[in-house]
């Protein structure tokens, strides 16, 4: 069995998406569906699709952030391999099966997919979400094909189960997630074909906005971990 969250905070309107592009998937393994939000919004609009599956299961957050409702719910997820991703994106028709031939090697210990701008390249915001994600992907490509550790993306991302059992609450998961499988002998993987499609800003308050959240999730990086031994010795991936 696999688990995949889904984390939402006030998407009423795209959570149905969301969960419509896992569920609607030819997944090969079974597997449960969670929605963890902290508000009635979106947890009464995904009531809707757990009518009709049963395997979609509702939780609601604590309130205290992403991070403390993970740590919170993940002990109850039974999947040896969680899959996360966000209320506000929806993933490409294979994504869970990408995640599943991934994980058949044994020494991957987290998986990432490929965040894909949904915006038009016509305008400034729009552009610059495409030339990003551009840039990432073929980061990610390069220090694959380098056999170098590379970061996950919160759209979209994978780990085995119940051996990173916590992490702080100080720092994005997916940003800490993967440098304690790493530390722990495990390899990063990416996949591309696992593809998740993201909608950014549109104005220069939240553009900037969001790339202060990203650039603050790095901060405190090296009371856990010392960023500058794992890049500096790239670690195998495949």
């Amino acid at each position: 069995m696999i688990s995949i969250i889904i984390t939402s905070f006030k998407e009423p309107k795209t959570i149905g998406r969301a969960i419509e592009s896992f569920i609607l998937q030819k997944i090969k393994e079974d597997y449960e569906l969670y929605i963890i939000a902290p508000d009635n919004e979106t947890l009464n609009e995904a009531k809707k699709y757990q009518k009709i599956n049963k395997r979609i299961k509702l939780l609601r957050d604590p309130g205290k952030g992403k991070s403390y409702a993970l740590n919170h719910f993940l002990p109850k997820m039974k999947g040896r391999i969680i899959i996360l991703s966000d209320g506000d994106v929806y993933v490409s028709a294979n994504s869970a099966n990408e995640f599943i031939k991934s994980f058949v090697n044994p020494e991957i210990g987290c998986a990432t997919g490929q965040p894909v701008s949904v915006d038009s390249k016509n305008n400034i915001f729009g552009f610059w979400s495409h030339l990003l994600c551009n840039s990432a992907h073929k980061l990610r490509e390069s220090r694959q094909k380098k056999n170098q550790f590379l970061e996950c993306s919160g759209y979209l991302w994978a780990f085995r189960n119940k051996i990173i059992k916590r992490f702080p609450l100080d720092i994005a998961e997916d940003t800490v997630v993967p440098l304690f499988f790493r530390e722990k002998g495990f390899k990063i993987s990416y996949i591309p074909e696992a593809k998740v499609f993201v909608k950014f800003p549109d104005n220069l308050h939240d553009f900037i906005e969001q790339k202060k959240r990203t650039a603050k999730a790095h901060e405190s990086l090296n009371k856990y971990i010392n960023i500058n031994k794992i890049f500096a010795n790239p670690f195998k991936t495949i």
